[in-house]
């Protein structure tokens, strides 16, 4: 860990340094999440120099359904995968533990403050599901698996969003140096430094891809499928309701 002074009231870390786990965890990534979320969108813009515009676009085209169909999008954020989702054709809903951010949305789509792992929806009751870079912020990714399978028809899609490490060792080498220095700076200047300085680590909570493909096919989408995308900085994951 870098040296520095104490964290504020929204790092997600312990006191000696270290990301937290169960619900030590969940506390720490909704007040995380409520600190930064004025500036939530406009730091992702200039971090990633808009390319997460194109990373949701896409999630959204890997539904492939039809015209109408009811799309939850978890952990919603801002509401930036329901705008798409509704210029798209589809009827988005939001869900968020964060009220913070919730209460920062710019979305017409209907909001739920919930817990991804314990929806208040009844089964099969969506189309399908979108995730945008929240899976390493679920304390148990499993659940939250079973959680999505559970609320997700038969025929249903889903298609979650999240960082990744580029396979290519010069890429990866650039990659890291960007994510574990650059965009620390980037967030500490715009927004919470605390914050933005556990996103570097919080990539350790994401199982190695093979793992992490076949929790999805073990969820109950026998057909899931990881896509890399700009070269590996980003993956998304598709697959259908079995």
């Amino acid at each position: 860990m870098t040296s520095g002074p104490a964290p504020g009231p929204a790092s997600p870390f312990t006191d000696d340094g270290q990301l937290p786990s169960g619900d030590e965890k969940a506390t720490a990534v909704r007040s995380m999440f409520d600190a930064i979320a004025p500036r939530y969108d406009m730091v992702n813009r200039i971090m990633t120099f808009r390319l997460d515009v194109g990373w949701r676009r896409k999630s959204v085209r890997s539904l492939a359904l039809a015209p109408g169909s009811t799309i939850l999008d978890l952990a919603c954020g801002t509401g930036d995968l329901c705008r798409e989702l509704s210029t798209s054709g589809y009827v988005a809903v939001g869900a968020d533990l964060s009220f913070g951010m919730l209460a920062a949305a710019r979305t017409d789509a209907p909001l739920l403050h919930a817990d991804a792992l314990r929806l208040p929806l009844p089964d099969g009751c969506v189309d399908g599901v979108t995730c945008g870079f929240a899976l390493r912020n679920f304390v148990d990714l499993d659940r939250f698996l079973a959680e999505v399978a559970r609320v997700v028809r038969p025929g249903g899609r889903i298609a979650l969003l999240e960082v990744a490490e580029p396979p290519n060792p010069v890429l990866r080498w650039g990659h890291a140096f960007y994510f574990g220095k650059v965009v620390p700076r980037i967030g500490g200047l715009l927004s919470d430094r605390d914050a933005y300085r556990s996103l570097p680590k919080s990539v350790a909570y994401l199982p190695e891809a093979p793992a992490l493909v076949q929790a999805v096919v073990d969820a109950g989408f026998p057909d899931a499928e990881r896509r890399l995308l700009s070269g590996g900085i980003a993956q998304l994951l598709t697959g259908t309701r079995a």
